[in-house]
């Protein structure tokens, strides 16, 4: 399985960026994917998910309101649009995929999810 995440970038404060996460090796309809990120010297934290079907999204309250997840599942591709960007979203961000039995499940904590990819940098210039 290898989720290849790219899209990363240097933006300025009050920019957009445009996340993609391609997947590989697994039956991409059958997974939920996530997006988390981890900033230097923090831990890892949740960003946004979305459930199987695409019918269920789920954002962190830090980035509520600024974030779209998006899925694709004829690319085998999951989306983040982040807009309104802030110094403080500067950070490594990682997509990941969790096997899930419901259409409309939605998963916020990084051990439930299988597989991870590599990262991508984003970094939000003052």
């Amino acid at each position: 399985v290898q989720l290849q995440a790219s899209g990363g970038g240097l933006v300025q404060a009050g920019g957009s960026l445009r996340l993609s996460c391609a997947a590989s090796g697994l039956t991409f309809k059958n997974y939920g994917m996530g997006w988390f990120r981890q900033a230097p010297g923090k831990e890892r934290e949740f960003v946004a998910t979305i459930s199987r079907s695409g019918g269920n999204t789920y954002y962190a309250d830090s980035m509520k309101g600024r974030l779209t997840i998006s899925r694709d599942d004829a690319k085998n591709t999951v989306y983040l649009q982040m807009n309104s960007l802030k110094p403080e979203d500067t950070a490594v961000y990682y997509c990941a995929a969790v096997r899930s039995l419901s259409l409309l499940g939605y998963f916020y904590t990084a051990e439930r999810y299988n597989y991870w990819g590599q990262g991508t940098l984003v970094t939000v210039s003052s």
